[in-house]
């Protein structure tokens, strides 16, 4: 006995359906595909004031300068009478001193540091001025060697003052003085030379006296805070008749997503200009110098470990705490002990230079995270360890584009960017960026004083507010978003960059 075909779907691709067409024949997955939320990578190191109302857009905080320290340089430290006093020294003995002020360019942080040269002697003026400027000058140019500006060949003060001056640095002479010694109220400054701290410590005699009077002196930090925005239109029928039933959702989630990637954005680039100690890897004394090629000999300016610890090293002399503590051994298989840290951030650009890096003994500098980060708390994208340092991968990490030496793109090895023709290119320039504690903090306006908060205003079609003698018809709704942002650098000294490339 025969049947008859029921009705059936069949192929519709191929053999349409008995019961007739099909409009959709595809799988549709209503909810869209989102991009999972950006983290907050620089927020989380940051030390947050809160702006209240009527009192401006400008916030101020005074720093005390410490007494011994070579930036309080003040006129407090005289006598009665106001004649300049001596920490501790032979009266009417002929003092002289010399302080050389070095300035980085703006563009690298504008931080200052002061050098120190001092002689005594009881009738040579002559000999003891010669004897202050020679310790001075010796200074920088030992400090301009060890921040790599010149190398340990460099022969004199003149020399490293040329190369200097040249990576964009002002040298200043502050002070000679013929009398007696003006004490400027800090005694040895932040001195570590055995000798001046010895002739500097500010004895007293049987009888007292008004002697060794020292001055204190503070510095204004000031932030400030400005409003940003964007918005977005969108009409009734876009969200009656799309495809999408929750594209109005997507606005709304993409909306804040950009905000806050905005605000992340401009709090690196705060950082990176903030910096007060700049470094460049390889043979580069400034931006401009840093080198991609092999060409002609040249050799690639990318960081390796040495770089690292010396930047240790002058975070340390500027009492940069580190951010975690030591991870000590532990029973669990593969686990590594790891240094008590600084976190430094960088671009996903420099993470090969960090995995072939090796130590002083030529074994592997770099710990995966995953080998210690059961012993301890991760922050958001942390991937490893060299020595005193933690880094965090920044997707969204800035460089300097095409910054860096002239190189031919034949020979190229290192990222780099073309001129407008094409025919020729200079190397890209990349940031290791370390945050220490209490550098640095953002300024928030009527929020909780932790987070940034989004004023968000939403109309949709057909509500009051989006009738208008523009859209009689209230077709058109709105969505808008702003917010304040304000940076105030605290301790730049505490900021620290290294200038270098990053591997092909």
């Amino acid at each position: 006995m025969a049947f008859e075909t029921p009705q059936s779907y069949n192929d519709p691709h191929t053999t349409p359906s008995t019961v007739g067409s099909q409009i959709r024949i595809d799988y549709y997955y209503r909810k869209a595909l989102v991009e999972a939320a950006k983290e907050m990578y620089f927020g989380q190191m940051a030390n947050v004031r809160a702006m209240p109302k009527n009192m401006g857009k400008t916030i101020k905080q005074y720093h005390y300068l410490p007494i011994l320290d070579d930036r309080n340089i003040n006129d407090q430290g005289i006598d009665a009478a106001g004649v300049s006093t001596s920490a501790g020294f032979v009266a009417n003995q002929t003092i002289v001193k010399r302080v050389i002020e070095m300035a980085a360019p703006a563009t690298e942080g504008g931080m200052k540091y002061y050098f120190e040269g001092l002689a005594t002697d009881a009738v040579n003026f002559a000999g003891a001025k010669a004897t202050a400027i020679a310790e001075a000058e010796g200074m920088v140019w030992a400090w301009c060697i060890q921040q790599g500006y010149v190398a340990a060949t460099t022969v004199d003060y003149t020399t490293a003052m040329v190369i200097t001056d040249a990576a964009g640095w002002v040298n200043t002479v502050m002070s000679v003085t013929d009398d007696s010694m003006v004490n400027y109220g800090n005694l040895y400054g932040s001195s570590k030379d055995v000798g001046a701290i010895t002739s500097k410590i500010p004895a007293l005699n049987e009888h007292g006296g008004r002697v060794n009077r020292v001055g204190m002196q503070r510095i204004e930090l000031e932030g400030t805070i400005a409003k940003f925005g964007f918005f977005d239109e969108y009409t009734q029928e876009s969200m009656d008749f799309d495809t999408d039933a929750d594209l109005l959702m997507h606005i709304t989630t993409e909306s804040v997503k950009a905000a806050n990637e905005i605000t992340e954005d401009q709090l690196q680039i705060d950082l990176l200009n903030g910096a007060g100690v700049v470094r460049y890897a390889g043979n580069a004394t400034s931006t401009a110098t840093i080198n991609g090629s092999t060409a002609a000999g040249a050799t690639e300016d990318v960081v390796v470990y040495d770089d690292l610890v010396k930047l240790s090293i002058e975070l340390t002399n500027n009492r940069c705490s580190k951010n975690t503590k030591v991870i000590t051994g532990s029973r669990m298989i593969d686990t590594k002990v790891v240094n008590a840290a600084r976190y430094a951030y960088i671009g996903s650009e420099l993470e090969p230079a960090l995995m072939r890096m090796t130590d002083y003994h030529s074994e592997r500098a770099f710990i995966p995270v995953a080998q210690y980060g059961a012993a301890t708390t991760v922050a958001r994208g942390e991937i490893g360890a060299v020595h005193d340092f933690r880094f965090i991968v920044v997707p969204e990490m800035m460089h300097w584009a095409g910054a860096g030496a002239t190189v031919d793109p034949t020979d190229e090895i290192c990222y780099w960017s073309t001129d407008p023709t094409g025919t020729d290119g200079n190397v890209n320039v990349y940031p290791i960026l370390v945050v220490g504690d209490e550098s640095f903090t953002t300024i928030g306006f009527q929020t909780d004083g932790k987070t940034v908060k989004f004023k968000i205003k939403h109309a949709k079609p057909g509500s009051d507010i989006s009738y208008s003698r523009d859209d009689p018809f209230g077709e058109t709704g709105f969505y808008s978003i702003k917010w304040y942002y304000g940076f105030m650098l605290l301790r730049p000294e505490r900021l620290a960059i290294i200038k270098t490339v990053a591997t092909l």
